[in-house]
């Protein structure tokens, strides 16, 4: 049912219905299972962590990432592989890219990388003419057991090649294709541009980014290096370098992503830069402090799709929803390791003329959704919602922040645990409470709270809310700020609670 405004008798009357209603209920217990997302994107089973070699072709958006053949923990690197038509349904393919033993007994795992369309063939892989060939250009990890334990010895690029649309890969026989003696380099992300292919590389420890240019994705020669600025609090990788369109004109800006860290330097996070590229070097515009991608603690190794369609001038991104610091213990039944929503992107210049970056969600329209705009007595009255899709569902709601008080949003509420979403009006601070969400005992950094500054814009403060079993993503202001956070309910009772007085 779609809400579009709820006098105060309205939300009174709606207040003692759920009431009533709750007092000859049992809230059914979450089952083991009932974790696994509704709309994002989750492994059948094991584990995994960062997209890797999203790309378009024909009709599919192509997801590839890292995975763990063996166990739902961190370890034999590979590449899985999903295709969706519309971003939310996926359809899972045999594994793509699988960890190898080399001939001096080390063994390569597969660590993140690109895939391109080689529609002109440079690369010399394919029948003359083919113009759908894949190539994927990733990390080689290479590694062996050194005193017992299993370690890392090098780190460098190398190439695979697909004729049927990522179906069947084969490994380049001259691997690898570019090695600088390094054991920490890694995440080529590889673009088109201006007739040559381009590609930037991590160099973690160092805090810096290498741009490299080839003809033919076999031969790199180095053209610059970014870094040393923002954060560094944490290692820097899983680059990425793409245009993206300014709101409300032609103009276009190169945004530079970096996997970092978060606020909170225990945890990782990610960054990013809005600058210029001149084909050999990026150059960042001046900024103040750090640009946060998101501001929850799930939201990691974010790269954007390569290969789009022309239809879709604005990029789309696709994250890890997880937390290197907690990853391996979530309390997930046979799999560990989801995707964010995919979403969007534009930039939006405030009054100093810095642009910031705008993140929608894509196939928002397709979820189970309620609509909701409130003034300062409605909120004063307090609403309760009874969500149909239980704990998967999403919650548009529109605050009109005249006179209105600080209020809060229970999600996943019931008797014993809530998410709080609370904004203070004064200081437009927006945070999200899990230190009561459910199973927060798994690990001890789990229980947190997280913050956004979110101003209100034309009076108003627009909350996109999505909720997916496990998992929240909230969208301010049309995207304007956004923070993503797992919790782990233990009930299933899809209700939500707003108000000033809760």
């Amino acid at each position: 049912m779609m809400h579009k405004l709820l006098t105060s008798l309205t939300i009174i009357a709606l207040l003692a219905t759920c009431t009533t209603k709750e007092e000859k209920t049992q809230v059914p217990d979450v089952e083991p299972g009932d974790y696994r997302p509704a709309y994002h994107y989750a492994p059948p089973q094991n584990w995994t962590n960062d997209p890797n070699g999203l790309v378009y072709l024909d009709g599919e958006y192509h997801l590839f990432y890292q995975y763990n053949p063996e166990a739902d923990t961190w370890g034999h690197m590979s590449w899985a592989h999903a295709v969706s038509e519309d971003l939310k349904t996926w359809e899972e393919l045999p594994l793509a890219l699988a960890e190898y033993q080399n001939a001096d007994s080390t063994e390569t795992m597969i660590f993140s990388g690109s895939v391109v369309v080689d529609s002109l063939n440079t690369s010399g892989f394919f029948e003359p003419g083919f113009k759908k060939g894949m190539v994927a250009i990733y990390t080689s990890h290479v590694h062996q057991e050194i005193d017992g334990k299993d370690q890392g010895v090098a780190q460098h690029q190398s190439l695979a090649y697909s004729a049927d649309k990522g179906r069947s890969w084969k490994y380049f026989d001259k691997n690898p294709v570019l090695d600088i003696g390094m054991k920490d380099f890694r995440d080529p992300s590889v673009f088109w541009y201006e007739g040559m292919w381009k590609m930037v590389v991590a160099k973690p420890k160092e805090y810096a980014v290498q741009i490299y240019e080839s003809s033919d994705l076999k031969k790199w020669t180095r053209l610059s290096e970014f870094g040393r600025m923002g954060d560094m609090a944490k290692i820097w990788e899983c680059p990425s370098l793409f245009k993206v369109p300014v709101e409300g004109n032609e103009e276009e800006k190169w945004v530079m992503l970096i996997s970092s860290a978060a606020e909170d330097t225990e945890f990782t996070g990610m960054q990013y830069f809005v600058g210029s590229f001149d084909g050999k070097r990026f150059q960042a515009d001046r900024q103040k402090g750090v640009r946060r991608v998101d501001y929850g603690k799930d939201f990691y190794a974010a790269i954007p799709f390569n290969n789009l369609p022309a239809n879709q001038p604005k990029p789309i991104i696709l994250g890890w929803a997880s937390n290197w610091v907690y990853a391996g213990k979530t309390p997930t039944t046979g799999y560990r390791g989801m995707f964010s929503l995919p979403r969007q992107l534009s930039l939006r210049p405030d009054s100093s003329g810095v642009y910031h970056l705008i993140q929608q969600p894509v196939f928002k329209d397709k979820i189970s959704t309620k609509t909701l705009t409130m003034k300062a007595p409605d909120l004063k009255a307090g609403v309760v919602l009874k969500m149909d899709a239980g704990n998967s569902y999403r919650l548009n709601l529109t605050i009109e922040l005249d006179e209105a008080e600080n209020f809060s949003v229970k999600l996943l509420n019931n008797e014993m645990e809530e998410s709080v979403l609370a904004y203070d009006v004064v200081t437009n601070k927006l945070t999200l409470d899990r230190t009561k969400s459910g199973k927060v005992d798994f690990h001890e950094k789990f229980p947190s709270v997280e913050s956004m500054i979110v101003p209100p814009r034309n009076g108003e403060l627009k909350l996109d809310i999505f909720v997916d079993n496990s998992i929240v993503e909230i969208f301010a202001n049309d995207g304007a700020a956004v923070l993503t956070d797992l919790v782990y309910p233990t009930k299933k009772k899809g209700e939500v609670a707003i108000g000033t007085n809760l």
